[in-house]
Order: C-alpha cells, then sequence, then structure tokens
C-alpha cells in the first residue's frame, strides 16, 4: 500500500473533508478546473466516497464500475486490469491465462471490495446505479484482454443482481473517465494520440508485473 499523502489545505467548495477509513493512502490534489478535489484511482485499486469531489482514472483494456447510492449520495470506483482466472473455467484455458495464472482474479477481487466498501458505509443494493466502462482493444498484439475483462463484468454483475445503467465499453480507444460520487454524473473521454500511446505502454507493463507476480499461498492482492 502506497504512503499516506500530506494532508491538503481545503478549498472552498473543494469536499476536502475526512475521507473514509481505509482510503487515507489515495492521491488527492486540487483540480483548479472542476473547483474540486480529485481522486486518481489506478490499476488494482478502488475507492469510494461521500464528499463532493472528483474521482478519476484512464482505461484501455481495463475495466472500471462506477456504483452510485441514490439514497445516500456516496459513490465507488473500482480499476482492474484483469478478470477472474478462465484457466480455472476448463476449456478456455490459453496461453494468455497460463501466462497470468492467478494474478488474473483482480477483476472478482475489485467487484467484492467495491461492494464490500458500499456496503460498510450504509450503502443498499437496492439504491445502487451501476456504470461500467473500458476494455477497449487496445493491447493489439496480445489476446483480447479488453474483451475478456467486458464479458466477465458483465456476467459478475448478472450473478450479483445488478442491472447496469451506463456503460462505455469496447472498441479500440482509451478512455478518461471522471465520476462524481455524490450525484453518479460521469463523464468520458476518448484519449488520441501520444495520450494512447502512453498508456497502452504503462497497460504492457503492468500485465507484465501481474504475470511475474510470485505465487505464495492467499495473495493480498489490493
Amino acid at each position: 500500500m502506497s504512503a499516506v499523502a500530506p494532508a491538503l489545505p481545503s478549498a472552498p467548495g473543494s469536499g476536502a473533508g475526512a475521507v473514509l477509513p481505509g482510503f487515507e493512502h489515495m492521491r488527492r490534489f486540487w483540480d483548479p478546473a472542476h473547483s474540486l478535489m480529485t481522486v486518481k484511482v489506478l490499476p488494482g485499486e478502488y475507492y469510494v466516497s461521500r464528499q463532493d469531489e472528483l474521482v478519476s482514472t484512464v482505461l484501455g483494456s481495463c475495466v472500471s464500475a462506477c456504483i452510485h447510492d441514490r439514497r445516500l449520495k456516496l459513490g465507488g470506483m473500482n480499476h482492474f486490469m484483469l478478470p477472474e482466472p478462465s484457466g480455472e473455467r476448463g476449456a478456455e484455458r490459453d496461453s494468455w491465462s497460463a501466462t497470468v495464472g492467478r494474478a488474473a482474479r483482480y477483476g472478482n477481487d475489485a467487484m467484492e471490495h467495491l461492494i464490500n466498501a458500499l456496503l460498510k458505509a450504509g450503502s443498499r443494493r437496492e439504491d445502487w446505479d451501476v456504470k461500467v466502462f473500458g476494455g477497449g482493444r487496445v493491447l493489439s498484439q496480445m489476446t483480447d484482454v479488453g474483451s475478456r475483462n467486458i464479458e466477465f463484468v458483465q456476467r459478475y454483475l448478472r450473478t450479483e443482481g445488478l442491472a447496469v445503467t451506463a456503460s462505455d465499453l469496447g472498441d479500440v480507444y482509451p478512455r478518461q473517465v471522471q465520476f462524481f460520487p455524490v450525484t453518479g454524473k460521469v463523464r468520458v473521454r476518448q484519449m488520441r494520440g501520444r495520450d494512447e500511446f502512453a498508456l497502452v505502454a504503462r497497460e504492457k507493463q503492468y500485465l507484465k508485473q501481474l504475470a511475474n507476480d510470485p505465487i505464495k499461498g492467499e495473495v493480498e492482492l489490493f
């Protein structure tokens, strides 16, 4: 887990109050364009907030779920690179699943962590709006990780009985996603040019890191 960032001064209307327990380590900074505190969610992270702030991430083949509680006016976002290990589903095992192995459980864990954090904050499933984003085919030289992530998150939400109220999935471009946890509003921007190449390079490095991560018994992923 990252070191706790130094406290930032509050700004008028920033929503820069105390974060929920367990999220003190998240990266927070003042965004003058929105006049809000902004929290960046990186691969393998999740975040829940009741503050008037902006939660942001960038997605290539990764997927993020944004869940908003209409009653409590709070919400959360996760960001995962890989779904559950397809190798555990029998015939679907291939060179991709053999490479990433158990590290591919990130998707399942990311969804469970986000849902449990919302429930811990007093949220109820019947009050949720669920929106999902990402899964672009940006790693062209590999098995389509993006489509696997899409299939996983859609199947997971169906199994949990959670309806998707909005989505922007697939295609071939990365996305920047901005989520406002108090209102549930989401903005999505396509990324092109230099930003796109930089994101693809980061995703390749992250996937390599997961593939090389040693497995020793039960691994704590978050």
